[in-house]
């Protein structure tokens, strides 16, 4: 008796063997482990670059706070100068001011409250 041997050819890609439950709960773990260690990586990269930034604000704020410093001095420096009675008694001489004499000024006792006057139209007769 002669035997004929044929070669069959089978796809097993569709098969999936079924997991163990074991394995199964092991991986979940290592996901989870993997996924709370990338957590904290995150956040702590974020507090490292947000603090980068607040460093960043806090040079500019500085810088910032210097050249107002500097401007006010020179500011107060401008109100000196123009507060300067020789400085004002120079432009009083140009323009013809003297100092006043005793009992030229006499200040006044009065109501220092502003008061407004009040327009009224008068009437005329007509012919």
């Amino acid at each position: 008796m002669t035997e004929y041997f044929t070669i069959k050819r089978i796809d097993n890609s569709r098969l999936v063997r079924p997991m163990e439950a074991a394995r199964m709960k092991d991986f979940w773990q290592r996901v989870a482990a993997t996924g709370a260690i990338a957590a904290c990586l995150l956040v702590y990269a974020w507090q490292h670059f947000e603090c980068i930034q607040l460093r960043y604000q806090i040079q500019a704020i500085e810088g910032s706070r210097v050249k107002s410093a500097q401007l006010n001095r020179e500011l107060h420096e401008q109100v000196a100068e123009l507060h300067n009675p020789a400085r004002i008694a120079h432009f009083a001489a140009q323009i013809g001011l003297t100092v006043s004499t005793p009992g030229q000024v006499a200040p006044s006792d009065g109501q220092y409250d502003a008061v407004v006057a009040q327009a009224r139209a008068v009437m005329q007769p007509r012919p």
